[in-house]
């Protein structure tokens, strides 16, 4: 099987007049141009933090130098992620790589799968073994164990190789904070208390200095892949922010009419004061591994 590569992204003037031509088209064509705009108004604001939501198995798809290249370019100023995208960074960053699979073999089931010691991520596979190499990775660590976890992250991101890029280690160089409130649930989390049985991340730390990041905002933009946990972790910071959230953007799969928050329209929000009734807003109901790229194309073209 080959590696799945994390894919690079350039300006691209003809993906921008691209962008600019769905303006003015209809559906969730028009909602990606309209999510574009609205982040690259976020990042040539100058007063305006930019609150970045991430769920979803991103970087096992290949998305992680996409992830990377934003911090790096100042496009993401706060990070709020699941355990699982960071276990799998930590993966990429000690050299072991994510694999291409088939769906298509029809001779290989799940079961074959196990039996071989592969894990199967719809389809892209991991070895166990890259969970040992992590494991060893893990033991070598020297911290406080009752620190808050988005102090621990940092602690994480700077004791990771500076080769391959990772994004605990570029967001530990760039101080960005990193907030993951499900921390426990993921690998790497299972991994550090069977590690340091008496391990205590303050959890409540953490969400009262994001509070305080949303209050101190000037202007609020939110960015949110996915949903779960993460989103929700943003949103309702921003529903003690004095201004609310002037803009969002939303990348989806999930659908609003069974009342989960992952698919609830951004102008819900409004009824919570988590987005202001002024923002400037857009749903698009599509992969994430679609449109990042094509967001993060457009604004190296435009910024």
């Amino acid at each position: 099987m080959k590696n799945v590569r994390q894919i690079k992204i350039n300006e691209n003037l003809q993906l921008k007049k691209l962008i600019d031509d769905l303006e003015n088209t209809g559906f969730n064509a028009k909602r990606l141009a309209n999510a574009c705009k609205i982040y690259e108004r976020m990042v040539k604001d100058k007063e305006c933090t930019i609150f970045f939501s991430l769920a979803g198995a991103m970087v096992p798809a290949g998305m992680q130098n996409i992830l990377i290249d934003m911090i790096e370019s100042g496009f993401i100023d706060i990070l709020v992620t699941t355990g699982a995208n960071l276990t799998h960074d930590i993966a990429e960053a000690l050299g072991f790589h994510h694999l291409q699979g088939n769906l298509a073999i029809e001779d290989k089931t799940d079961k074959d799968l196990h039996d071989d010691h592969i894990n199967r991520i719809y389809d892209v596979f991991m070895p166990n073994n890259v969970y040992e190499g992590m494991e060893d990775f893990i033991k070598t660590l020297d911290f406080d164990l009752n620190m808050s976890v988005k102090d621990f992250l940092t602690y994480l991101g700077h004791q990771l190789p500076d080769e391959p890029k990772s994004v605990l280690k570029t967001c530990a160089n760039h101080e960005i904070p990193i907030f993951c409130p499900a921390f426990t649930d993921c690998g790497l989390a299972m991994q550090l208390s069977f590690s340091y049985p008496k391990i205590n991340l303050n959890h409540f730390q953490d969400l009262q200095d994001m509070i305080n990041l949303a209050w101190d905002a000037k202007t609020a933009g939110v960015c949110i892949i996915g949903g779960g946990v993460p989103k929700n972790y943003v949103l309702q910071a921003m529903q003690f922010s004095p201004n609310s959230a002037q803009f969002a953007i939303q990348i989806t799969m999930d659908r609003p009419e069974t009342g989960g928050l992952s698919g609830a329209e951004l102008r819900e929000a409004i009824s919570w004061g988590k987005i202001n009734e002024k923002a400037q807003f857009s749903t698009v109901v599509t992969d994430a591994t679609i449109a990042l790229p094509i967001i993060l194309s457009y604004l190296k073209t435009v910024t």
